[in-house]
């Protein structure tokens, strides 16, 4: 459980945008705290300002243990071998701590599909040549992924998949189509309220943009839910399957179910801080009731 190419994620981190909206210092702060609470691993996007590889490199400075994930490193911010060489630094550095997560970022680029584009970047990849030193562990990598192909090319192209606003359902079909054996990382989406109300009108806010994109909508499409489940800020259905709300124990009871359903993984993403803040509160919150007690002590 948690394992990918020999490295043990553990089966629950943090998936977070927090760090965007930190200076350095708070974040090393943060990053530290979750390493002391025994959380295994942090998930990093690149879509609003912090560059993927810098941004994973400086929370690797900052701790000893932790696994740092970027969920994803956009394939369009950087030629492959960019990122080839910035990844063998950082799986020299920081040996067995560090997975390189590709993907979209929910960008397209006109006259080229989506698995063409992956499979040239993985081919460029795979193709590289450095003068630089070999990392005595290997680079992790992992793919974005949603639809049967990709996730089908995740699977025979790299150590496994990231889905990312994904429901039980989605996590059950996806490591059918992965096979026993490729890691699966599942982001879900968690809010710290009882109100019904207040929960779904937050979650709504939340998942806008998600219910605004291409993929999503095709991806959402794909699991069943109809165009009125779509519209409006998402129907009740929707919005309790893909944010899950109420207290620690109910949520966490809810993450379990990925797990069930073949997640190897699952990033935990609180939502509902307002810009500026932290969730800190609340990983503590969560450390409790998903990190064994000892790990990384």
């Amino acid at each position: 459980m948690g394992r990918i190419d020999g490295l043990d994620l553990g089966p629950y981190g943090i998936w977070t945008f927090d760090f965007e909206d930190q200076p350095a210092a708070q974040i090393r702060d943060s990053i530290q705290e979750l390493e002391d609470r025994g959380w295994p691993t942090v998930w990093i996007p690149e879509l609003l300002g912090r560059e993927a590889f810098s941004h994973a490199g400086f929370l690797l400075s900052c701790t000893e243990r932790l696994h740092v994930v970027n969920g994803i490193a956009q394939i369009w911010a950087r030629e492959a071998r960019w990122a080839h060489g910035a990844s063998l630094l950082l799986a020299d550095a920081y040996a067995g701590r560090h997975v390189l997560g590709l993907g979209f970022g929910g960008h397209r680029r006109p006259g080229v599909t989506p698995i063409a584009a992956m499979t040239s970047y993985l081919d460029e990849l795979d193709a590289a040549q450095s003068p630089n030193p070999a990392p005595s562990s290997p680079v992790r990598r992992i793919l974005a992924a949603y639809g049967p192909k990709m996730l089908q090319l995740a699977r025979d192209r790299t150590a496994g998949a990231h889905s990312y606003k994904v429901t039980v359902d989605h996590t059950a079909q996806a490591r059918e189509l992965l096979g026993p054996d490729a890691f699966l990382g599942v982001e879900h989406a968690v809010l710290c309220e009882s109100d019904p109300a207040t929960a779904r009108a937050i979650a709504r806010r939340h998942l806008d943009t998600y219910l605004n994109g291409e993929f999503n909508l095709a991806k959402f499409r794909r699991l069943g839910y109809s165009d009125e489940d779509l519209a409006h800020g998402g129907s009740d259905r929707l919005v309790d399957d893909l944010v899950f709300w109420g207290d620690v124990d109910t949520i966490v009871e809810k993450l379990h179910r990925h797990v069930e359903a073949g997640a190897d993984h699952v990033g935990i993403q609180v939502i509902g801080i307002e810009p500026g803040h932290s969730a800190m509160p609340h990983w503590r919150r969560f450390a409790d009731a998903l990190v064994p007690q000892g790990v990384n002590a």
